[in-house]
């Protein structure tokens, strides 16, 4: 997490990242201080993967069309990181505050509005403001340029859907899915075909029912060293959790084996030690690539829970700001389901923690 107790909007430890904007304001955009100098970097290299999380592209979205075309403002000059702050921006061009009026005396259920509210006295009540997923389009353009950096030391990050309600994709062997198999299947992102077949319908009867509909994502990065991480109150696997943890709808993380592990004996559970080819590797990896807060080399596997989408467009029972019980109906532009737009939004998280670690590890590791 970032060291700015009073922020908030910092990530990062040396590779800090500070985001900023509102739903329905101007635009969103995001500060990198720390990247390396050097790195080749232009727009081009942030824009696809802020394609696969722009709304408006599918019928799994929201209709709200934003083309998200990211400007390089600083911190590159001839093509070249600086070493200096890099800020990106990403300009609002389909906002529509009004939508949100009729809501702006009441507190929509399962959303920021009250607790906002609450800690501020003041809030933006045109989409949520910051508590909007919009605001993910900045983790993802830092995201971008976190991934160049690790793809240079032979790391890859993928994610994927792996479950849309009831329905788990049949996912065999997690450390070879490429991001090519996850785009294959249409918007869903899932590199299982039947599955991504059967999760796209469900989500399409969803919507159709007016209804909002969550799931898990799976990411897994391969390539990542033994000996990332700290050891105590940072861990690798605590500062993942945390990053996870930190995006809109996101409820729960597992590591390895995660809560299933717990129906098992340590004798069943352990990771043992064998001989590999690149070094000490382990037979099984229950440990998701993490083993004392540090990474142990093999692939760093993580799942993330997210709740159906707060914004339904079913009756709802609520309360007015001076707290008066009502009822509404939500209207306007939403998912029916984050988690296709949300794949791209934990990689780029994953992808912000390795590359911190990856520079913590330079000042302070072996020699």
């Amino acid at each position: 997490m970032g060291d700015d107790a009073l922020s908030g909007n910092t990530f990062g430890h040396l590779f800090r990242v500070t985001t900023f904007g509102e739903s329905h304001g101007g635009g969103l955009g995001v500060v990198i201080d720390g990247c390396p100098a050097r790195l080749p970097l232009e727009a081009s290299d942030v824009q696809p993967d802020l394609d696969r999380r722009r709304p408006g592209g599918d019928a799994l979205s929201s209709t709200r069309r934003e083309s998200d075309t990211v400007e390089i403002l600083s911190g590159t000059f001839e093509g070249l990181t600086l070493g200096t702050p890099i800020a990106m921006l990403m300009r609002n061009q389909d906002a529509r505050p009004k939508a949100y009026e009729h809501m702006k005396g009441l507190y929509r259920p399962s959303h920021a509005d009250f607790t906002y509210e609450a800690k501020y006295g003041h809030r933006a009540w045109a989409g949520g403001g910051r508590a909007s997923a919009r605001e993910t389009a900045a983790r993802v353009a830092a995201g971008a340029v976190a991934r160049k950096l690790l793809r240079a030391q032979g790391i890859e990050v993928v994610a994927w859907v792996e479950r849309v309600e009831d329905i788990t994709a049949d996912v065999p062997e997690p450390a070879k899915v490429t991001r090519e198999s996850v785009i294959a299947n249409g918007p869903i992102q899932c590199p299982d075909a039947d599955s991504a077949a059967r999760m796209t319908t469900r989500i399409a009867e969803v919507r159709k029912d007016g209804d909002t509909v969550g799931g898990v994502i799976r990411c897994v990065a391969t390539g990542v060293p033994a000996g990332w991480g700290e050891p105590v109150f940072e861990k690798l696997d605590a500062e993942l959790a945390g990053a996870m943890l930190s995006l809109p709808a996101a409820k729960g993380f597992e590591i390895g084996s995660g809560f299933a592990g717990t129906q098992l004996r340590g004798s069943a559970h352990n990771d043992p030690f064998v001989p590999g080819d690149h070094g000490v590797e382990t037979a099984s990896n229950r440990s998701g690539g993490v083993q004392g807060g540090i990474s142990n080399g093999m692939p760093i596997d993580l799942k993330v829970a997210f709740k159906p989408v707060a914004t339904h467009f079913k009756e709802q029972q609520t309360v007015t700001s001076e707290g008066d019980a009502t009822t509404f109906q939500a209207s306007g532009r939403h998912d029916p389901c984050v988690l296709p737009r949300a794949v791209v939004i934990v990689e780029a998280m994953t992808s912000l923690v390795l590359i911190d670690a990856w520079l913590r590890q330079r000042t302070q590791g072996a020699i």
